[in-house]
């Protein structure tokens, strides 16, 4: 019996593209949980938010928990495909607040001719916008889906 992932499988287009969108959602993923543990083993939740009330946000340390916890627990709903287009639109806004405050004064890019730009959280922001768009007729389709199938359920019962 041939493995799933063999030759065989790559040839049709369709399983190439669901192993992409799967490589570019695992990849966010875990990308989003380095953020949020990390901030967490190096003592930077608070730091961080102590940032976010030095810019006019009123509980600075409150969001900065929310953000956290919201990159700890939704990189592993990402890995399990849950929740993924309400999670990509959450962390496109986080991490385009991200620009607006850090990384646009500094500039386009991350290294080489600047350092701290944009480009960075541009790229995550775009996979994010992606995959949410991906997995929203997917969503409504199964909402769609399983409310005609309760309907005809229904039906049949009378």
């Amino acid at each position: 019996m041939a493995s799933r992932f063999d030759l065989q499988y790559l040839r049709h287009h369709e399983h190439r593209s669901q192993l992409g969108w799967l490589m570019l959602r695992l990849t966010v993923a875990g990308i989003i949980a380095a953020h949020g543990w990390t901030r967490v083993f190096n003592g930077g939740v608070l730091p961080f938010g102590e940032f976010l009330n030095g810019h006019g946000f009123v509980i600075g340390t409150v969001l900065a928990m929310l953000v956290t916890g919201s990159e700890i627990i939704g990189s592993v709903l990402l890995i399990l495909g849950k929740l993924v287009t309400p999670l990509g639109l959450l962390f496109a806004f986080i991490y385009g607040m991200g620009i607006v405050l850090v990384h646009a004064k500094e500039g386009w890019f991350v290294v080489g001719p600047g350092s701290g730009g944009a480009e960075y959280s541009v790229l995550l922001i775009v996979s994010f916008l992606a995959l949410a768009l991906h997995h929203y007729p997917q969503a409504k389709l199964r909402l769609v889906t399983n409310h005609q199938d309760a309907a005809n359920q229904r039906g049949h019962q009378r």
